[in-house]
């Protein structure tokens, strides 16, 4: 027993004294780790391995039409990044790895540069190969292979390729995910929706810089290791997302307002060098569709510049209707006095003013609505020239009376001020103020406003008076929920009195019914639209006033419908080249075509609304392509005016839909009915969707759509 008692003793003894051993060892590596020259090296190992205070960019919110439909987004673009050296502390793995990709680019070097020239056509298979040896040759961490940046399908190509389709431990290729926005819907309003600096999350203009605070959120931070064969990321700080905006914007309406005012432009006796349209909802304010259209060097048109926000423009006759309005207000005139227009051409303090159709005998003797109706240069002037000559500021007292040259304070940055000319009396003259500069300024020169000002004072006479801020914002978003409601802003809450109200609004519907503004309704057999013609001559820069060189023209039609419970506003302007140059006739239809699209829609009264008995509604179209419905319906002779792929009882089922064969624009809308979020990856149709159809919708939650061309 004592034998045993003792042997038993030595063992541990012999245990304790291993496990000392064992101790001080690692005791005394980790000290080593800690002094030179072992601290250094593994310093430089975890600088190779580690990557600290990585920014963590927040996803940026995303801009919504009116109808939740997604019109600004933000999409992962992938920074294709290779690994020529290999940074490994076993020199056993580290060898193999290089023998590895030694043997590998000899035997499948061609075949790489093959494929990715293949995925990406814009770079030859030449310069891939010149690219990717340059990068051997410099043995560089996260070397680029691809200058530009790839989408989700191209980087899932890409790990197909010979050499990247190995672990990136193995290969060395790793990619670099950078949150890119994207318009589904291509230019449309897309100077108004804004863009970003390219390589950039800095907001460069439209309601992506005014509302940047909103949508950019709040950065994180995080640190990535690579632990054998993986990175593995670590968030220090987490990201706080930016919010969504629901715009005004009626992104069916601006397809259709876009391609019609295009469609106009290219006309050959038209060949417009910039075309502008505006739609607003007369209550609200709230600008469904606006486009600005230039022509590019290539003849083509692009959306450039936010020209109706932003361009001071001479309105020309469109400001008739301010200047008579005025007149009406102050008593100095009533809609039944006449005034002698003459031959047509009249000398106004020495200088000839022509009617246009002067060469045709003039219009003789008008009253005040046929003034407007056939927007009598000469009417006007004699008719506000004999009421303000000997005092031109009462009138520009009744300009700013009744909204002119008010400043909007749109959420633009480069938003242009209307500008209004002011007389200023010294002694018995008036400064700065010529004999004729009131007779001019009464039929739209002498002042600059951007055509939204126009829109603006034009949608106050629709809206009984009461003038309201155009408005292109509606609501703060989080996660689907409102934060933050955009009030209507109300300007004024009377531009005029109500007497003063019934004239212009009588004699605008008779500018259409009967004047020069026939193109812009519809023969009276669908409702009656009200408005005003304008056409204005524009001087050239550099001193070179209005007669040199080819003139230039800018025509347009600003106006309202339907005349007897107006909804909605809208002005259209092209500026052109030579003649003919007419508001009415070459502004007009496009006007026309818009009021009728958005009656037809249903924009102005739901179709339910307007039934009766004998309606026959078309059902919903499931799981089909929208193109492909509308032509079999035109063949069997049905009207249709919009079609839903999906069938209608999944919504109110809260069924997630089969899209795959959907456009991006189709799909995004079946999925946003249902309230879900959508998330696209790449470009063309659906091809594949995460959640299968089918299944519970759960309001709030993300769905991602894979699309390929």
């Amino acid at each position: 027993m004592k034998a045993d008692k003792n042997n038993s003793t030595g063992r541990y003894r012999i245990i304790i004294g291993l496990m000392t051993l064992l101790g001080l060892y690692i005791m005394g590596t980790a000290l080593r780790t800690m002094l030179p020259p072992q601290k250094e090296y593994w310093e430089e190992v975890s600088k190779r391995f580690t990557k600290a205070n990585i920014p963590e960019p927040a996803a940026r919110g995303n801009l919504l039409g009116c109808d939740g439909q997604i019109l600004v987004g933000t999409l992962p673009r992938y920074r294709l990044l290779m690994d020529f050296r290999v940074a490994d502390p076993d020199s056993t793995s580290k060898r193999r790895t290089e023998e590895w990709r030694e043997e590998a680019y000899r035997t499948h070097f061609d075949s790489l540069a093959i494929g990715l020239a293949r995925i990406f056509p814009d770079y030859s298979v030449k310069w891939f190969r010149e690219r990717l040896e340059k990068g051997r040759k410099s043995k560089r961490f996260s070397y680029r292979i691809y200058p530009g940046y790839a989408n989700y399908i191209q980087y899932q190509e890409c790990l197909k390729l010979p050499i990247l389709c190995e672990s990136s431990l193995k290969s060395g290729f790793h990619v670099e995910e950078i949150l890119q926005r994207h318009k589904p819907y291509g230019p449309l309003a897309s100077r108004t929706l804004g863009d970003l600096y390219r390589d950039s999350d800095r907001a460069k203009c439209g309601l992506e810089l005014s509302f940047d605070s909103i949508l950019r959120g709040t950065p994180g931070s995080s640190h990535r290791t690579k632990l054998r064969s993986e990175w593995h990321k670590y968030i220090d700080q987490k990201p706080i997302d930016g919010h969504d905006l629901m715009t005004t914007i009626d992104i069916n309406l601006q397809d259709m307002v876009d391609r019609t005012l295009r469609n106009k432009l290219m006309e050959p006796t038209v060949n417009g060098e910039l075309g502008i349209a505006v739609v607003m909802e007369v209550k609200t304010g709230d600008i469904k569709a606006i486009a600005n259209l230039t022509r590019a060097g290539d003849g083509q048109y692009y959306e450039m510049k936010n020209n109706a926000v932003s361009d001071l423009m001479e309105p020309g006759s469109t400001f008739k209707t301010a200047s008579i309005m005025v007149a009406l207000e102050d008593g100095k005139i009533t809609k039944n006095t006449t005034v002698d227009t003459g031959s047509g051409i009249y000398n106004m303090h020495g200088s000839k003013m022509k009617d246009h159709n002067w060469n045709r005998g003039g219009y003789g003797v008008l009253d005040v609505s046929g003034v407007l109706e056939y927007s009598s240069n000469i009417g006007v002037s004699r008719l506000i020239d004999q009421a303000y000559h000997d005092d031109p500021d009462a009138f520009v007292r009744g300009l700013n009376r009744e909204g002119v040259g008010r400043p909007l304070h749109l959420p633009f940055v480069g938003a242009g001020e209307p500008w209004v000319r002011h007389p200023e009396k010294q002694g018995r003259y008036w400064k700065n103020w010529s004999k004729t500069a009131l007779a001019w300024m009464s039929i739209g020169y002498e002042t600059m406003l951007p055509p939204i000002s126009t829109l603006t004072f034009y949608n106050a006479i629709a809206n009984n008076g009461r003038m309201v801020k155009p408005r292109f914002v509606t609501a703060e978003l989080e996660e689907g929920r409102v934060v933050r409601e955009f009030p209507v802003e109300e300007i004024m809450p009377s531009i005029c009195k109500p007497s003063t109200l019934a004239d212009i609004q009588e004699i605008l519907e008779k500018v259409v019914s009967k004047g020069l503004g026939k193109k812009a309704g519809n023969g009276g057999k669908y409702f009656r639209v009200s408005g005003k013609t304008g056409t204005a001559m524009i001087a050239s820069g550099s001193g070179g006033g209005y007669r040199s060189g080819t003139p230039r023209y800018m025509v347009s039609f600003c106006g309202y419908f339907p005349s007897e419970a107006p909804k909605y506003s809208c002005i259209v302007c092209i500026v052109k080249r030579g003649l003919p140059a007419s508001g009415g006739g070459q502004c007009g239809p496009v006007f026309s075509e818009i009021s009728q699209y958005i009656m037809s829609k249903g924009m102005y009264r739901d179709a339910e609304e307007a039934a009766d008995s004998t309606s026959v509604f078309v059902p919903d179209v499931a799981q089909s392509n929208a193109q492909q419905t509308r032509e079999l319906a035109k063949e069997l002779g049905l009207d249709i005016r919009d079609i839903n792929e999906c069938a209608a009882d999944t919504v109110a089922m809260g069924i997630v839909p089969d899209v795959k064969g959907m456009g991006a624009r189709d799909a995004v809308y079946e999925m946003q009915r249902r309230g879900l979020k959508v998330k696209l990856h790449g470009s063309g149709r659906v091809k594949e969707q995460n959640m299968p159809p089918g299944t519970h919708v759960v309001k709030g939650k993300t769905i991602t759509l894979t699309l390929k061309e």
